[in-house]
């Protein structure tokens, strides 16, 4: 009965362990293991990914030359829904020689979903597409919408999680600081 007893206690505790060894194996053999969320001053993640007719965006291309809002989002979620409308508001009022809006769809759907969805609702900023949700895992990040202003060195400069009012006096005060600095040379 003891030894019945004993096994019933410990089997639960080995499954339990053989499993997350199985999940830890599992997510560093395909090379998706979730970074920490970036920190303010921290060198930006360079990412690469389609937009919506195909041409591959780098978050680096812009290095040295432009502010990048970058803004993680999906068509489902109901806050980036809330969100988009005051994204759009900044792209038109900053969009230029030193300011850039890179939307990072999650969409499994891809450009299938985002396409119309931008088009419906007369959304201009560039839409980039991450069918496998990678800029999660790269940006830490805990769900959607979440928001990432990058300097003109490539710095992360500001991080928002959730939905934020992108029409805010403040925010716009903060976009309006990092545009003016001079254009600079930015070592990879």
């Amino acid at each position: 009965m003891k030894r019945l007893l004993k096994l019933l206690i410990w089997l639960p505790i080995i499954i339990i362990i053989a499993a997350a060894v199985i999940a830890l194996m599992n997510e560093q053999e395909d090379g998706r293991v979730k970074k920490p969320r970036p920190s303010i001053g921290e060198q930006a993640r360079d990412f690469t990914f389609p937009d919506l007719e195909g041409k591959e965006v780098s978050l680096s291309d812009f290095y040295g030359k432009k502010v990048v809002f970058v803004n993680v989002w999906a068509t489902w979620c109901p806050s980036c829904k809330e969100e988009l409308p005051t994204m759009q508001r900044l792209y038109e009022k900053f969009g230029g020689d030193d300011f850039e809006v890179l939307a990072v769809s999650i969409d499994a759907g891809g450009g299938k979903a985002v396409a119309p969805y931008m088009k419906k609702h007369r959304y201009t900023f560039p839409a980039l597409i991450d069918t496998s949700g990678s800029i999660q895992l790269l940006y830490g990040t805990t769900g959607v919408p979440e928001s990432f202003i990058i300097d003109k060195k490539g710095r992360v400069a500001f991080v928002e999680i959730g939905p934020g009012d992108w029409t805010d006096p403040e925010r716009q005060a903060l976009i309006r600081g990092l545009t003016e600095e001079p254009d600079t040379e930015v070592v990879k």
